[in-house]
Parts: structure tokens; sequence; C-alpha cells
């Protein structure tokens, strides 16, 4: 099993997290994302949307989502479990998974891709150049606002997004909160003082 990566960015760092939770030690291939290292050579005969994290399994099988690696390993390494109970409680990890991913880190990249200028006709991952729009990071910094507020809220009362213990929803959010740091936004409001307080709480756990 190998795993292409570049550490650095959130979708390779949601797995990365998880397996370390797991204690899994997994062959990786780093992929510069910033260096063009996806878009060039042989990598996107292994995945042609070029994007990572890129996952090969011994027979060759290559997953190139988030969700379905994350799920693998799951099933795979039950052990320290990350996506909670089967039924209502696992239910509920994948919807907040689905949840941050869409309103969340999609708002950041909304914001890094197209201000970047390393990523000039790359607004869009996969294999086909996408200008640049200088108006969506308007709307990126407008959506993470929302963001935080609705994060702030939801940990008023709980210390975990899903019961009482660490889930893959909460490495989640604490990847989404790192991330905003790529768009400018590297510190949480300060009318978001339980969101503060969880990321900080977070960034100890990970010794960080």
């Amino acid at each position: 099993m190998k795993l292409y990566s570049y550490d650095f960015a959130p979708n390779p760092r949601r797995v990365l997290l998880h397996l370390k939770h797991k204690g899994i030690e997994v062959e990786t291939i780093q992929v510069d994302l910033l260096k063009g290292e996806h878009l060039v050579g042989d990598f996107g005969k292994i995945n042609p949307d070029m994007t990572v994290p890129l996952l090969v399994l011994d027979d060759g099988t290559a997953l190139t989502e988030v969700i379905g690696i994350l799920s693998y390993l799951e099933d795979t390494y039950p052990e320290n479990a990350l996506f909670g109970e089967p039924g209502v409680e696992r239910a509920k990890v994948m919807s907040w998974c689905h949840r941050l991913f869409m309103q969340g880190l999609t708002a950041v990249a909304e914001i890094f891709r197209n201000g970047n200028p390393a990523f000039k006709d790359r607004g869009m991952p996969g294999p086909i150049n996408m200008p640049q729009l200088p108006e969506l990071i308007t709307r990126g910094n407008l959506r993470l606002d929302a963001f935080f507020a609705n994060m702030d809220k939801e940990l008023q009362d709980r210390d975990f997004l899903v019961g009482n213990k660490l889930t893959q929803a909460d490495i989640d959010l604490y990847v989404t909160l790192g991330f905003a740091g790529w768009a400018g936004r590297r510190q949480i409001p300060d009318s978001c003082p339980r969101l503060q307080a969880w990321f900080a709480d977070m960034k100890t756990r990970y010794g960080e």
C-alpha cells in the first residue's frame, strides 16, 4: 500500500492525522503541489484527476477521494475507530465530514486558489486549467466568516462534534481551521472564543 501525499495540504492532512491516530505506518511518496509535480510525469497515469491524497492498494486499486480512503482505512484497521459505531453515529460523522468540506475547506480554497500567484490558471484542482476569479476571494471570506461563527455555536456545549470522543469530524474541523491560515485567516475571530479554545486544545493534542 502506498500513499501519494503533499503533507502540508489539507486533504492529505486529513488522511495523515487519521493514520497517526490509529498508529498506522504507510509508505508515503511526496508530490509537491507548489512545484506542479502532480501535473507532470507519470502521476496523471495513476490518478487522472491529478490530485492528492491517492492511496494505491497492493492489488493496484487506486483510491482517489479522501472519504473513500478514510472509509477503507477505517474498515481495514478498526482499532481506535474514528467514524463511530455503525448506524446513526457513523452517519453523523460522515455528514459532518461532508459539511466541513463543503462549508469550510472549499471556502478557504476559494480564497487561496484565486489569490495565490502560484495557482495562476489553476483556480480549480484537476487536469483542466481554470482561470483565477478574484471575485471569489471576497465570497470565500464571507463564507469563512459564517463558518467560524457556526462552528463556535456548534461547540458551545461540547468538546467533540459527535459523541463524547474524537472522531474524523474533529480532525476535519481541525485541518480546516489550520488551512484557513493559507488564506490569510490564521487567527480565529475574537467573536468565536469557544472555537479558539477548541482549536488550541486540538493543537496541544497533536503537539503543534
